[in-house]
Formats: structure tokens, sequence, C-alpha cells
């Protein structure tokens, strides 16, 4: 890290846009604990997420940094404990000072989505909604138009029930789904749109970013989208530090700085690279922007979109 770039961490204040914390003994993850997939993870083996991460591990892994406030995104809790999970980031909230917003999960097609969401509501952290649409498990693959897609009718009546609950979207498909998403997003410029995880550009070769860059495109020409610069990890825990700044300055491009978002992913992002090689990461990619460019990307854009106005603690850290 350059002279400049260690200023700029010590001045840096960060809203980490991405997390999860959970408790197996409070709630059922079956993906942490039931059938583990090992290798067949998307970024590879995941054996020591299977234990509990609540805040004191948060702490421990952002302790050199000004963390201020920090978005909780759902952590893939059984689905029928969807409430019962924001109810427990709640009490978690209100006891240590983390989560400082919520985005619980509700799937889209669920009978008694109305009664879910007016639940979660109910709790004044809550910001959002991560509905994962249904995906094809490569490109070569194809699901379109199959219930809980991105063309199912019955999905988008759901998605669109999230404007009268007052809720963001947190978006979550592989890049090559991308362009399909964008063509949701204009169906809906009303809805406050967060992709997830950089759009998941897992092939870096040059045809694979060339799909990502023109799903980028089309997601960003919606004007309600934004994009959260997270999760670069790679199959098999692979952290490849130079294909990540081309990724990330050419999404910053993309999307504009106003409209990027600094988050982390943790614990998952654990298993490519520590929360100081993601930061390092993002600042180097952005090091040419001015300082204000950089804390729009590092905080005031995910203030601004998951409306922390109220809850965001200035001049503290977490």
């Amino acid at each position: 890290m350059n002279s400049r770039d260690t200023e700029r961490v010590d001045s840096l204040y960060i809203v980490d846009a991405h997390h999860h914390l959970w408790d197996l003994q409070s709630g059922h993850y079956p993906w942490l604990q039931d059938e583990y997939l090992g290798a067949g993870f998307f970024l590879g083996e995941y054996d020591k997420l299977r234990q509990n991460y609540l805040d004191d591990a948060y702490r421990r892994d952002t302790a050199h940094y000004r963390v201020v406030a920090t978005v909780h995104i759902e952590a893939e809790r059984s689905r029928t404990q969807q409430v019962d999970e924001t109810r427990w980031l709640h009490d978690q909230g209100a006891r240590t000072g983390l989560p400082s917003v919520i985005v619980p999960h509700v799937c889209f097609t669920q009978p008694d989505l109305d009664a879910v969401l007016a639940a979660h509501v109910r709790f004044p952290a809550v910001r959002g909604i991560r509905s994962k649409p249904v995906s094809a498990a490569d490109p070569d693959s194809e699901v379109a138009g199959q219930p809980g897609t991105l063309q199912d009718p019955a999905w988008l009546d759901g998605l669109a029930q999230l404007e009268g609950y007052g809720l963001s979207w947190d978006l979550r498909v592989p890049f090559w789904h991308l362009c399909e998403a964008a063509e949701v997003a204009k169906l809906f410029p009303g809805l406050a749109i967060v992709l997830n995880h950089t759009g998941l550009p897992l092939d870096r070769s040059e045809e694979g970013l060339s799909i990502w860059r023109k799903g980028l495109a089309a997601l960003a020409d919606a004007p309600n989208v934004f994009i959260k610069l997270s999760e670069l990890g790679l199959r098999g825990g692979q952290w490849d530090p130079i294909s990540n700044r081309r990724v990330l300055r050419d999404a910053v491009s993309i999307f504009g700085a106003k409209r990027a978002i600094f988050a982390s992913n943790l614990p998952v992002s654990g298993l490519s690279a520590s929360f100081e090689q993601i930061v390092d990461g993002v600042l180097d990619a952005v090091a040419d922007l001015g300082d204000e460019a950089v804390q729009d990307i590092f905080a005031n854009n995910a203030r601004r979109f998951y409306r922390m106005n109220d809850t965001f603690p200035k001049h503290e850290q977490l």
C-alpha cells in the first residue's frame, strides 16, 4: 500500500453493505448444518464457515478499520424461519450494535408473501429484501420462463409488492443472467435495486468478462440500479488481485462512483481473502478517483441506498 492509500485508510469511514451473522444454536441454516457440499460450493470448501459467526468475530475481522455501520443480508436460514431470522438480528442489533440495518428474505411466489413482508417491516431496521431468482447452473444451460425465474409472471408479481412496503431489492444472479435482470429492472423503475457481488464475474476469460460487462452495462442503463463491489473470490477460494482490479475498475466505470457500494460479504469472503485484502483491493482499483468519490463508494452510497441517516453513527466505530 502506498502512502496515499495509507492516508485514505486512516481517514476512511466504512459502511459494510453486505455481511452475514449466524448462531447455529438459535436457528437452522441448512447449507451450514445439513448436507455438506464440499468443493461443490461456488467458492470451494467452506468447512470453516460451519460454526457460529457473531458480532465479536466480525469485529475481530474488521478491527483495523473504521466500520461505522453495517447491512446484514439474509444468511439462507431455513425458509420456514424467515421472520425468526429478522427478529434475532433485531435483537442482536439492539444488544451489540450489529447489524445497523437488515435485508431479510422472502420467496416472491410463497403463498403467504404479504403476511411475511408485513411481519418483516414491523422491525424498524428492515430496509429491503434479498430473494434470488432461479438461475441456470452455467452459461450454456437454459431456465428462462421456468417457475421462479426472472420471466415467471408469478415471481414478477411478488417482486412488484416490494415498492408498496417501501423496500429495496438485493439482486443476486451469476453474470450470465445480468441482461435478463436488466429487463426486469426496467419494468420497475421506482424500485431501488442493488446488484450483489459485482455481478459474480466468475469466468475471467476475455469471453466471460465480455458477457459480464455487457450485462453490467444493461443494468447500469436503469438509473434505479446500484452495484455492490463485493465477493471477488473465485472457485476453489482463489484470490486474483490483478484480475480483481480490472473487474472493479470496469464496474465503477460502468456504474459511476455514485452507484457503486463497498461490501465485504464476511464471513463467506474469508474463504478467499481477509477484510484487509478486500479493502486494499478496492482502494487500489479506485486510486485515481478523488477523496469524495472514494468516501461515496465506501460509505455514502450505502447510506443513501439503505436509507441509513437515522442509524449511521457519526465519528465512532462500531
